[in-house]
């Protein structure tokens, strides 16, 4: 089954479960998703006109059509092979802590990636750690 996450007014068809879910992101998997989903009538109508060949409009007539619509949609995008079934990091591993520091709001200072990963400067580069990532 497809699943799709919305991020914005951005939409990716995905083949399975995406390994890890950023702020901002929701995943749905129904036209009942959509509808108990919170976004407002202007929130999916942003994404209906940010869906590409989509004929742009002002608003939806209400929730329930614009579920449907937005649905039919969605069913025609394209599956992003890059992002499906890409594999998480380990829960609580350097990698999973490095990633959640960076996708915080206000990022991450080179002090709270050392501090969370112990890394020692002297003996290996930051760009080498980096570059793991």
């Amino acid at each position: 089954m497809t699943l799709y996450v919305i991020r914005g007014a951005s939409v990716t068809a995905l083949a399975s479960p995406p390994a890890i879910i950023s702020d901002g992101e929701l995943v749905v998997q129904s036209i009942e998703d959509i509808e108990a989903s919170g976004l407002s009538i202007a929130e999916l109508a942003a994404i209906w006109n940010a869906l590409p060949g989509a004929t742009k409009l002002a608003k939806f007539k209400d929730r329930k059509a614009a579920a449907r619509r937005l649905w039919a949609a969605f069913a025609e995008l394209p599956v992003d092979p890059e992002r499906a079934g890409s594999p998480a990091p380990r829960a609580g591993s350097k990698q999973a802590q490095v990633i959640d520091l960076f996708r915080r709001t206000e990022g991450a200072t080179v002090a709270e990636v050392i501090a969370a990963t112990g890394w020692a400067g002297e003996r290996q580069p930051l760009e080498l750690l980096v570059s793991n990532y």
